[in-house]
């Protein structure tokens, strides 16, 4: 998945929200009809508060263990919330798309910010794999 969310956000024009989205969707870890959500959450919500890559991470989290789903329960979904943010700070130290990307813009800042997408791959994939084996 990770390498598919790179290539969509280097190569291939979508955000870092989208591009989560879209890997997720071409790994069967979602429905393709989410993927439209992810654009408002690109560079921070526009407001450059959570990264897109974090919130992308959270759609798909709400979508395998939300309340709604028959697998899923409120209190995993919850849990699941604070483990994505938990791991992406351990990483990076912190969630905002404002501070991740502080004065980088155009290849620069696509460079710097695939490594979010990657993390956030990361991250979602191994909290997915926990839901296999419960």
């Amino acid at each position: 998945m990770k390498e598919k969310a790179v290539d969509y956000y280097i190569n291939q024009g979508y955000s870092c929200a989208e591009s989560v989205l879209k890997a997720a969707f071409d790994e069967g870890l979602c429905p393709e009809v989410l993927f439209s959500c992810a654009t408002a959450f690109s560079g921070g919500m526009a407001s450059g508060c959570v990264c897109g890559a974090v919130a992308a991470a959270q759609i798909i989290n709400g979508y395998n263990f939300g309340r709604e789903n028959q697998k899923g329960n409120e209190v995993l979904a919850r849990l699941n919330a604070a483990k994505i943010v938990e791991e992406f700070k351990k990483r990076n130290k912190v969630t905002c798309c404002r501070v991740l990307s502080k004065g980088l813009e155009g290849s620069a800042r696509k460079q710097n910010c695939s490594k979010y997408v990657a993390d956030v791959c990361e991250i979602i994939e191994d909290i997915l794999k926990v839901k296999v084996n419960v």
